[in-house]
């Protein structure tokens, strides 16, 4: 007589079933008992791959800023200049809307001391930073502004996510007229 078979877990799934949860119905949602729950195992088996919540939510960090460099990576291909800004401005909010839960967890936990955070954080800047490149301004200008596009991008997208543009103004025009203003920010930066 043989028992109940047993399911045979690895670290993706444990991260994927976590994401989706947090997508679906908010990062608060988020508990090592809900995983367990969805993944239909006890939640001891989780300790195999997660070190506990706060593993978890860097986990789940990283990922979220793996998401995000990949489609800021995808959206800046072929294109350049004030082109490359709105691309990778319209690909951070697509990213944003896409994986609510998911981006919600990059703020979750402190990236600083962190290396591994710290470095997706880098990946990221350094996309934006790639993007810049047809603008006449030098590396370091370079690395300032890809780091004030991407603190820009992310304001807009966490006010947007959290109901935090209470106004009747059109988002995507409120979008749009910033846009406008980083890419003439940049332009006066060439000069």
């Amino acid at each position: 007589m043989t028992g109940p078979l047993r399911r045979t877990l690895d670290p993706a799934q444990v991260i994927e079933c976590a994401s989706e949860i947090a997508d679906r119905e908010g990062f608060d949602a988020v508990t090592l008992t809900r995983v367990a729950d969805e993944l239909g195992v006890r939640q001891p088996a989780l300790y195999r791959h997660v070190d506990g919540y706060d593993d978890l939510v860097k986990l789940l960090a990283l990922r979220g800023r793996e998401k995000l460099a990949g489609s800021l990576t995808e959206a800046a291909i072929g294109v350049s200049g004030e082109d490359a800004v709105v691309a990778i401005g319209r690909a951070w909010r697509e990213v944003v809307r896409t994986h609510p839960g998911l981006y919600a967890a990059t703020d979750r936990y402190p990236c600083a001391g962190d290396v591994e955070l710290e470095e997706a954080v880098e990946r990221i800047v350094a996309v934006i930073a790639r993007a810049l490149g047809s603008f006449s301004i030098d590396e370091d200008e370079r690395v300032h502004v890809a780091r004030g596009l991407r603190s820009s991008f992310h304001g807009f997208s966490h006010l947007e996510s959290g109901d935090g543009h209470p106004h009747e103004h059109d988002l995507d025009d409120t979008f749009d007229h910033l846009l406008e203003l980083l890419i003439a920010g940049i332009r006066h930066l060439e000069r």
